[in-house]
């Protein structure tokens, strides 16, 4: 079922494996920039989408306290606001979906590349679809003295190779903390240009904001777990894709992908906007 998108996978990571001289490590760290690098006009998307969700709580408030009693009326009140303000309430989820088989299919081809039995080489061979990369194969597997196909923790590998689970469980909090750290931002600044909000628009609910704390405390705990019970090629993937999360989500980072990455039609109705009050102001005249 995944094989349309493994193969290809398995193919390209091999291949930047070629490409850097052998060096598995800088072939799983290459390619998974890549792969980020793809997603993030989903992953803007969805940041977007998400933005404009929580602009739109407080007018959801209001119609969930007027039509508290006919589930009916409100939910056409919710759709007939989501169609004048333009937002798709799947919007958030849609890119998500999307992203999802992708990344798997790269935690898969890690796994396969750094294959370490007679079994997953064979099939690792079977998975190339450029001919001549069978002749790489096994792939190189020990970086630093680690094994990149064991745990990282003795005696399967040296003492320092606990480190990487830590690493992962640290970035994963702080790309976290940066991503909630931009939603509040986002929320200020929307805050600021419409002061005609009352005091129930601002904060975000207690259960919300719970949840929220909870998810900061479990994911890095979680993923930590796992790098520690996963081969060391997978922490290398992990680390490396919070590290590109970081940077994506640092403003600097998020203002240099977004010139790259959003298209000159946004920029053109960023454009148009910006000129109507002068518009309007010379009709006046």
């Amino acid at each position: 079922m995944w094989d349309f998108i493994l193969n290809p996978m398995v193919t390209l990571l091999t291949l930047l494996y070629q490409v850097f001289g052998n060096n598995i490590i800088m072939s799983i760290v290459v390619l998974t920039v890549i792969l980020r690098m793809i997603m993030y006009p989903l992953l803007a998307q969805q940041q977007e989408s998400a933005a404009k969700m929580q602009e739109m709580q407080p007018k959801l408030k209001k119609l969930q306290e007027k039509y508290k009693d006919d589930r009916e009326k409100l939910a056409a009140a919710q759709m007939e606001m989501y169609k004048e303000a333009g937002v798709n309430p799947l919007g958030g989820c849609l890119p998500m979906l999307v992203q999802f088989p992708i990344f798997i299919a790269l935690y898969s081809a890690i796994n396969f590349a750094v294959a370490s039995t007679p079994f997953q080489l064979v099939d690792l061979s079977d998975r190339l679809l450029i001919p001549g990369l069978d002749g790489l194969i096994p792939l190189q597997s020990v970086f630093l003295g680690m094994d990149l196909t064991a745990q990282p923790q003795p005696p399967s590998n040296p003492w320092y190779a606990l480190a990487l689970p830590v690493l992962v469980a640290a970035t994963t909090w702080l790309q976290f903390k940066m991503s909630m750290s931009m939603r509040k931002d986002d929320k200020k600044e929307d805050n600021i240009k419409d002061t005609s909000k009352d005091d129930s628009s601002g904060g975000m609910p207690d259960q919300a904001a719970a949840m929220q704390q909870s998810m900061g405390t479990i994911m890095p705990l979680m993923f930590g777990f796992i790098s520690l019970t996963l081969s060391v090629g997978l922490s290398i993937y992990f680390l490396t894709s919070n590290v590109v999360g970081i940077i994506q989500y640092s403003p600097m980072g998020k203002r240099v992908l977004d010139k790259v990455f959003r298209s000159g039609g946004d920029r053109k109705e960023k454009d148009k906007d910006d000129d109507k009050p002068a518009k309007k102001a010379r009709g006046k005249k």
